[in-house]
């Protein structure tokens, strides 16, 4: 089977000595083209990604969610996320590229904090009259990468990349709501944990054990963060995952009911249908026409 889902490595298209990059749109879109990679055709990053839009308006299309890009957008990409850009190039900003290393390392709890904040709201917004207050800071980052002088240089690009997070987050505050600190964290760690075990284990009670908590306090942490609960988030990310595997076609449905800790092919199929009221087969070929069609 072709695998329609091309996985990015950071150095595919990065020019720094470091593992952080900044480029403005037109520049990658030029710089992929010339590559021969089409933006337009899904792919999953290795890395985590900044998009910041300052004019013009297009579509961005996020695991299978189409989120509008419009002058104050900021856009939050994640590793692992399949994603893709409009094939016809109508906004100017930029995009920020790093290996998640790069800013986790070294780093205070409250700062990483406020990184995963970010990291877990999508589609900020900090509208058109504030966009322009984080010219400077991105400027700054842009010359700090220009500069030939390596001495400290690293250090300086993550504590000008912070400025930026602070800024943002600062700007969206009245958008967007940001939670207290060690409840936040608790549902990162679940997070995480999901990512790790998602295809072992599906109960919520098991997360609970391993987290240390009571299943009730996991239950108020996920409702108060993405509204739902942890045996739904659970479900919603497993779904995500089976959603990613089947875009690939790398897999066959068994093998990805398999993959996801299904003893069964069936009770795969109906928990699939569940949720998005169609078959595996069913999603493949939707996937199929829309990319036709796109």
């Amino acid at each position: 089977m072709q695998n329609e889902i091309e996985d990015i490595l950071f150095t595919r298209f990065v020019k720094q000595n470091i593992p952080f990059e900044f480029i403005p749109i037109q520049e990658l879109y030029k710089r992929v083209s010339e590559s021969n990679f089409d933006l337009s055709k899904p792919h999953r990053i290795d890395f985590h990604a900044l998009i910041i839009v300052f004019e013009g308006e297009s579509k961005h299309t996020l695991d299978f969610k189409e989120e509008i890009l419009s002058p104050g957008t900021i856009l939050p990409v994640t590793k692992g996320q399949v994603h893709s850009f409009n094939k016809k190039l109508t906004i100017k900003g930029y995009v920020i590229g790093f290996e998640e290393s790069f800013i986790t390392q070294n780093i205070s709890d409250k700062n990483l904090f406020h990184f995963l904040q970010i990291y877990h709201t999508s589609n900020i917004q900090i509208g058109k009259e504030s966009i322009n207050s984080l010219k400077p800071i991105l400027l700054l980052i842009e010359n700090l990468l220009k500069d030939v002088d390596v001495n400290l240089k690293s250090e300086i690009i993550h504590s000008t990349f912070m400025t930026l997070l602070f800024q943002i987050k600062r700007l969206a505050c009245n958008q967007h709501t940001f939670f207290d600190s060690e409840r936040f964290k608790n549902f990162y760690l679940f997070k995480e944990l999901i990512i790790k075990h998602y295809s072992q284990i599906h109960n919520a009670k098991d997360y609970a054990k391993k987290l240390n908590v009571s299943y009730n306090y996991l239950n108020e942490i996920c409702k108060e963060i993405v509204n739902k609960t942890a045996k739904e988030f659970i479900d919603s990310w497993l779904l995500l995952e089976i959603k990613r595997n089947i875009s690939e076609k790398k897999y066959t449905s068994q093998e990805i009911a398999f993959k996801m800790g299904f003893k069964e092919p069936s009770n795969f199929i109906r928990f699939f249908k569940k949720y998005t009221k169609t078959t595996p087969l069913q999603f493949q070929e939707k996937l199929k026409i829309d990319s036709i069609r796109d």
